[in-house]
This record gives structure tokens, C-alpha cells and sequence, in this order.
């Protein structure tokens, strides 16, 4: 009861919605249900009259409900609203409401000004409540399944765009404009001249590629992280799930990928040993 309560519970829009759905609402419970005594205000009128009559002061009795949540509504910009504080709000439109339709009744049909307030007033807080409180009812789960299918599609739409930025690897040029995105599992190494970069990668299980201009340095910062590929020489990048073999000859350490036809990548001392942990760690994994 002291939680905070869903801002869906008073945005503009929702509340708006709310309104006019518990207006909907009122104005065939009350035509249907004759409440409040209300056929007895004009008992000798024909039954459209008396559902023009009794919309008007039905939306009359609502504009509590306007003002009501007007308030509630500025009150919110600076204040959290608590479960029990709204709690006490809805109690305090229903029994405005019904003090409305009280006095209605007693003293507005020649018929209702012989019964006893207390009871009018008793019997209007019922209805009242009835009139409110279902319509609340509806609305408020409504907003809160739209609320949480809204957040699981953004789950779902979180999980796609993780998925597909692990699966591909997005390749722009030194201005930031996407040149070419590349499943993983097809790139195969990177290879840098000047201020340009080679991709190699399979295409239809062909060996292709494409010439970017662009520094290996970038491409080290930006698509290293959280993936496969690792820098290896000032030259190379490598997908280390292509690497067949890691072999120690006498110039140093090269690797063998899984692809024919593909010359061996070197592994320069200056990354052999950053190369070296992040081969062992992919191993382990």
C-alpha cells in the first residue's frame, strides 16, 4: 500500500480514456438499471426523454470525475502517488458523486422530497461505486496489459538487436557510412594497406572480398569487443573461430584456418601474448 502506482494509472492520454469509457459505462448503467431512483425524476416521459434527461445529469455527476483527476493529475508533477493515496482518491469521487445525485434526488423530483436523505445517500453510494469502480476496473487492467505487452516487445526487440549485432559485423567507412554487415560465422580475417582494409569472408562457400577505407586501429575498437575476432599483428585481425591450427615456427607464431586456399596469418611478438590469452580463453569457452 505504500508502493508507488503505475504512471499508467494518471498519464493525459490513459486518464482521458478512462473518462470517457466510465461515461460510456454510466450512461448504460443507468438506463438499463434505472439507479438512484432515477426514473421517479421524470416518471411521465417517454423513455427517450428520460435517457436524454438522465445522459445529461449522468455526465453532469461526471465532470467530478474531470475535475477530479485534473487535480490528481497536477498533483502528480511533483508528488509519487501511493497506492493507498489512490486509494483514498477514488473513495473521495465516489462520495462526491454521490452526494451529487443525493441531493439530486431529494430535492429536484416533487417525488423525492418525502424520503430520508441518509437512505438516498446510502443507496447512491452504492450505485455510485458500481458506476465507478467497474469501468475503473476494466480500464486499469487494460492499461496494464498494454503496459506489459509493450515492455516485453521491447524485451523482444532488446534481444533481436543483441542477437544481430553478435551475429553480424557491421563495416563502415572513415566517414561512418555502412559499407557491408557480415555474418560471423562467414568472416574469415581482415588485412590492412595503407589506409585501407582488405575483408575476406565466404560468400556462398567462395572466398570473397571487400576493400574498406578505413584504419585496423577502428575496427580493433569498435568490433573486437564481445566477439570473435582479435588483433593479432599491426596488419591482421583474425576470426578466431576460423583458426584450425596455431603453430610455433621459428619466426614467431602463425595461424592456419579452416578454409583452403587461405595463406597463414602471422602473429606479430607485439600481440602474441594479448593473442595468445584471448585463444586460450576462446578454447576454454
Amino acid at each position: 500500500m505504500n508502493g508507488k502506482i503505475p504512471a499508467y494509472l494518471y498519464e493525459k492520454g490513459n486518464t482521458v480514456k478512462m473518462i470517457l469509457f466510465t461515461a460510456f459505462f454510466a450512461l448504460l448503467f443507468i438506463n438499463i438499471f434505472q439507479p438512484f431512483g432515477s426514473r421517479a425524476w421524470y416518471p411521465a416521459i417517454s423513455d427517450f426523454k428520460y435517457f436524454t434527461f438522465s445522459s445529461l445529469i449522468i455526465l453532469t455527476g461526471m465532470l467530478v470525475v474531470v475535475i477530479s483527476r485534473i487535480i490528481l493529475a497536477a498533483y502528480s508533477k511533483k508528488h509519487d502517488i501511493l497506492y493507498w493515496q489512490y486509494g483514498l482518491w477514488i473513495l473521495c469521487e465516489i462520495l462526491a458523486m454521490a452526494v451529487f445525485y443525493s441531493l439530486f434526488s431529494k430535492f429536484v423530483p416533487k417525488e423525492g422530497t418525502g424520503r430520508d436523505f441518509m437512505e438516498i445517500f446510502r443507496q447512491s453510494t452504492v450505485n455510485t461505486a458500481l458506476v465507478l469502480l467497474l469501468p475503473y476496473a476494466i480500464s486499469w487492467l487494460y492499461f496494464s496489459w498494454k503496459e506489459k505487452s509493450l515492455l516485453l516487445a521491447n524485451i523482444e526487440q532488446e534481444k533481436a538487436v543483441s542477437y544481430h549485432s553478435k551475429t553480424l559485423a557491421a563495416f563502415p567507412d572513415e566517414k561512418g557510412d555502412l559499407k557491408i554487415s557480415i555474418a560471423l560465422d562467414n568472416l574469415l580475417y581482415i588485412e590492412s594497406a595503407d589506409n585501407y582494409v582488405t575483408i575476406f569472408y565466404l560468400n556462398k562457400s567462395k572466398q570473397s572480398r571487400f576493400l574498406l577505407r578505413n584504419s585496423l586501429k577502428w575496427l580493433e575498437e569498435n568490433l573486437t569487443n564481445d566477439t570473435p575476432l582479435v588483433r593479432c599483428h599491426r596488419s591482421y585481425i583474425v576470426n578466431m573461430d576460423k583458426v584450425k591450427v596455431l603453430k610455433k615456427i621459428k619466426g614467431g607464431i602463425v595461424l592456419e584456418l579452416d578454409i583452403e586456399g587461405i595463406p597463414d596469418i602471422p602473429v606479430s611478438k607485439t600481440y602474441s601474448q594479448f593473442f595468445m590469452n584471448k585463444f586460450l580463453q576462446n578454447s576454454a569457452n
